[in-house]
Parts: structure tokens; C-alpha cells; sequence
């Protein structure tokens, strides 16, 4: 505040470096949201919308159409429908369409393999998402989509000190979209971050999210006789404020100690909950750590209760958990949209997953209680399955 300071300025370029330095690659572009962050990575990757083309109005009137244009589809892009619907809605805000991929029925996670079953060759990107932290196996997706000219997009909204192969995630895509909203581990209250080793897409995005003025705003406010500047293409308005940038520089030095303790508290979890019946909870992938930032267990038929049950049952003792990872594919707004393959692990885990209580300051004294809790619902009567609601 006594800088003088409160929109992108000095502050948001120190993040930048600094976000940039701890993630292990050369570029890192501070916007408003990780929502954002995706829509740049798109754009400044070549996804391209459709084109309206130009028809005789004879043949349109022919066909019983009123107008006099028509459009050529645009560019395709693999998204996992099992995740927060702005992974499948971004690709539709620049004009491309989603294709929906199932996921590994453990981790929720794309795998080469869902994805080869979806693509086409309109496919011009993937994005993979590290579902509630935890880290997808990227090396088999980049081989896959580097051998068909394809980019891969590493969604880590969840992801900030979680580790691939002992690196930081995304590394292994060609760019990450990153969230500080303030239920992730490193919040500015509202916020995001692209990350690429890609020079020309950083610059390109520092463009698009300052309405693609020729020159950065900081550089205008500092000058005395500021230059007219240029506006080559249409961008928009995706900065992050210097306010927002200082309070991530603190957080991003304190991350390591954040996901330690959240690890430590997922250890008390596993520990509480040993043995307990038809409930699988979420682990570590072979080829990586998570910071769990979620924390979600799998309500198998085994366990007397469904998911919406046992849901029923912690709310009745006190505890809030919530509904696991929606499936895009099944809202309103993807309604009727057609499925290149079918999506089994992503509708079984939609329908059987929650998520548990989680947060710094919830002690080993909470998370007894919640263990209680569901200790206490996996000794319900077992209802007959067609009874199960």
C-alpha cells in the first residue's frame, strides 16, 4: 500500500519470477485467475476457433436457412470431463470445442491411453488435470501428443507443491495453468499463473491480458511522456494486482512448510481410518507426491451406505464434507453433447467420491472426529442394494 502501487506493477513481476524460479521453468505469467490462465495458454498455443464462411444465400434457402453464413468448425480439445466444469467450458471461450476423456479409475487422472481413445484430427491440444493435487503421469500424455503435433496443457489448479518424477508439476507439459484461489494451498484470495519455458507464448500472453497493448501498463504509468500505445489483436483484461502479488510472494515461501503439514495430516487419516471397509482413500501415484489439497476417499459397494448416505451421516454428527469431483459431461451445460468414448471411471467416481475435511488448522483432534464419525457409519445395518439411495 505505501508503494503506490496497487495494480500490476512491481510487485506481480517479483511473483512472476519468484513462482517461476520454484516451479523450475524460465517464464511465468501472473493473470487473474487459473480460469484465465487456461484461456491464454490456448491462445497463445494456436487453438483456433471455427470460421464463419461465406455461402450462397440460393443454397442456404435451399437447406431452409435464414441466414446467409455458415461455420467451419474449429479446433478440438481433450479435456477430462471429471473435473471443475471451467477445464471443459475455457476450450468453448475461444472458440474450440471439448472433447471428453475418461480418466484412471485410482487417481482421476488422464492417461495416454484415455486420451488415444478420443482423438481426432481436429484435436489441436490436451489438457490434463492433477485432480485435488494429485500428480498426473504427464511423461506418456507428452509422448503421445508431441508424436501428433498435439500440445500438452498441465491444469494445476490444485497442484502447487505437489512433485512429478522429483520435479515440481508441470514441468513435463509444454505449459501450466495454476490457481490461488483460497482454497488451494498458496492463495492470493483470487489469482492464477501461466507457466511455460516458451519465451514468445509468455510475451504473447503479457499481451493478451493487458488488452494486448503494445507496451506493459507499468511501463506507461512510469513514464513522464508516455507513448501512444498499439493494439495489434484483441486481448483482454486478465492482470493480477500488485496487492494480490505481494501477499502470494509470502505464501510461495511459506508453500514447502504448507505441504508438509498437509501431508502430515493426511498420515493422521490413513492411520485413524485403518481397516475400515469399503472405504478406498485417495494415495500418492507411483511416479509422484501430492499435496493434497484434497483429500477424497471412493464409498465402494462394499460399504452399507452410498456416498449421498454416508454424506447424510457425517452432516448428521457435524461434519462437512462434500460431494466429490463433478462430471462435466453430465451438467446442464454440456446436455446432449455428444461422447466420442464412453466414460465409465469418471461417472463411477463422480457418483461414489467425497471429500474429507482438510485444512491447516484442523489438528489431530479434528481429524479424530471425522474418523469417528465414519467408523461409526461403517457399522450401519447394510441396506439391500436395490433400497441404496
Amino acid at each position: 500500500m505505501e508503494s503506490g502501487w496497487l495494480a500490476e506493477g512491481p510487485r506481480v513481476a517479483e511473483f512472476e519470477r519468484e513462482f517461476a524460479a520454484a516451479q523450475g521453468v524460465t517464464q511465468a505469467v501472473a493473470v487473474s485467475s487459473c480460469t484465465t490462465a487456461l484461456h491464454l495458454a490456448l491462445l497463445v498455443a494456436g487453438v483456433k476457433p471455427g470460421d464463419e464462411v461465406v455461402v450462397p444465400s440460393f443454397w442456404l434457402q435451399a437447406q431452409g436457412h435464414r441466414f446467409h453464413q455458415a461455420v467451419k468448425p474449429g479446433d478440438e480439445v481433450v479435456v477430462p470431463s471429471f473435473s471443475f466444469l471451467a477445464t471443459a467450458s475455457v476450450p468453448r471461450c475461444v472458440g474450440a470445442e471439448p472433447v471428453f476423456a475418461d480418466v484412471d479409475p485410482l487417481t482421476g487422472n488422464l492417461t495416454a491411453e484415455t486420451v488415444a481413445a478420443v482423438l481426432g484430427p481436429r484435436v489441436s491440444a490436451v489438457v490434463v488435470v492433477d485432480q485435488g493435487g494429485l500428480p498426473a503421469d504427464v511423461g506418456p500424455l507428452a509422448e503421445l501428443c508431441h508424436a501428433r503435433g498435439v500440445v500438452l496443457i498441465e491444469d494445476a489448479a490444485c497442484a502447487v507443491g505437489s512433485r512429478y518424477r522429483g520435479c515440481p508439476v508441470g514441468i513435463g507439459a509444454d505449459a501450466a495453468a495454476w490457481s490461488f484461489h483460497p482454497r488451494k494451498l498458496l492463495t492470493t484470495a483470487e489469482g492464477g499463473m501461466l507457466t511455460t519455458d516458451r519465451k514468445d507464448w509468455a510475451e504473447h500472453a503479457r499481451r493478451l491480458r493487458q488488452h494486448a497493448a503494445s507496451f506493459p501498463a507499468a511501463e506507461r504509468h512510469e513514464a513522464v511522456r508516455a507513448p501512444a500505445e498499439e493494439y495489434a489483436e484483441l486481448g483482454d483484461n486478465f492482470r493480477m494486482t500488485d496487492l494480490q502479488a505481494a501477499i502470494g510472494i509470502v505464501q510461495l515461501r511459506r508453500l514447502p512448510a504448507m505441504v508438509e503439514r498437509r501431508r502430515a495430516l493426511v498420515a493422521s487419516y490413513r492411520a485413524a481410518l485403518d481397516g475400515v471397509p469399503g472405504l478406498r482413500l485417495i494415495e500418492d501415484p507411483p511416479e509422484g507426491e501430492s499435496n493434497f489439497q484434497s483429500f477424497w476417499a471412493e464409498v465402494d459397494a462394499d460399504f452399507p451406505l452410498t456416498r449421498d448416505g454416508l454424506l447424510d451421516a457425517l452432516a448428521a454428527e457435524g461434519v462437512s464434507a462434500r460431494a466429490g469431483i463433478m462430471a462435466a459431461h453430465l451438467e446442464p451445460a454440456f446436455a446432449g453433447k455428444p461422447l466420442r468414448a464412453p466414460l465409465p471411471a469418471t461417472e463411477r467416481l463422480t457418483a461414489r467420491t467425497l471429500i474429507l475435511p482438510l485444512h491447516h488448522e484442523l489438528g489431530e483432534e479434528g481429524v479424530g472426529r471425522v474418523a469417528d464419525a465414519l467408523r461409526r457409519a461403517a457399522r450401519t445395518p447394510k441396506v439391500p442394494e436395490g433400497e441404496r439411495r
